[in-house]
C-alpha cells in the first residue's frame, strides 16, 4: 500500500528514531525531503542530457551517492566515504582543464542542460543547508565526509552546467552590473 494515512495530522516516522513519530516541518524531515528533492531533479537533468554521455554518467554516480546519504540520514547504517568526496574533486579537476577559466559570475543558461544544472546546483545547496542544520539541532551526527560532499557537489554541478555550455559551444555570459 503505498499510503497509511498516519501522516494525516503532520507527523511521520523516520528510521532510527525510536519510531516516535515527529513533526514532518522539523529538521530531520525537511533535510531528507531536500535530499529527495535535488536527487529527483537530478534524475530529469540526466535524461536531458542526451549526447552528453558522460555527464549523464556523473549524474547517476551522484544519485547513488545521495541515496546513501538519504539513508544515513535516516538513521541507516549507511555512510559516505572520503573517496567519494575525492572522486567529486578529480572530476571538477578535469573539467576545469577543459572549459575556459572562470571570470566571474555568470548568468543562468545557455543551453537548456546548462540551465539544468544551475537549478540542481541551487537545490544541491538547500539540501547541505538542511544538513547543517540538523547537525546543528542534534537530531543527527553528520560525518564530515558527508558535510565535505554535499560541500563539493554544488561545485560539481556548476563544473557540469558550464561545460555543457562549453561542449555545445556556447560562451558564458556575465552579468553586466
Amino acid at each position: 500500500m503505498l499510503y497509511t494515512g498516519k501522516g494525516d495530522g503532520g507527523t511521520t516516522k523516520v528510521f532510527g528514531c525510536d519510531q516516535q513519530r515527529i513533526s514532518k516541518s522539523s529538521e530531520l524531515p525537511e533535510a531528507l525531503g531536500a535530499l529527495d528533492e535535488l536527487n529527483a531533479f537530478l534524475g530529469f537533468v540526466k535524461m536531458r542530457a542526451t549526447g552528453t554521455e558522460r555527464i549523464a554518467r556523473i549524474i547517476r554516480e551522484t544519485q547513488e551517492t545521495l541515496f546513501i546519504i538519504q539513508a544515513e540520514v535516516a538513521g541507516a547504517d549507511k555512510k559516505v566515504h572520503e573517496n567519494a568526496v575525492q572522486e567529486i574533486e578529480a572530476i571538477v579537476n578535469a573539467i576545469e582543464k577543459e572549459i575556459p577559466p572562470l571570470k566571474g559570475f555568470s548568468i543562468a543558461g545557455g543551453t537548456e542542460l546548462s540551465a539544468l544544472l544551475d537549478v540542481a546546483r541551487t537545490l544541491a545547496r538547500r539540501a547541505e543547508r538542511r544538513l547543517i542544520a540538523v547537525h546543528e539541532v542534534g537530531a543527527r551526527e553528520i560525518p564530515p565526509a558527508t558535510k565535505a560532499y554535499m560541500n563539493r557537489l554544488s561545485s560539481l554541478l556548476f563544473a557540469l552546467a558550464r561545460l555543457a555550455n562549453h561542449l555545445a559551444g556556447v560562451a558564458e555570459e556575465n552579468p553586466k552590473y
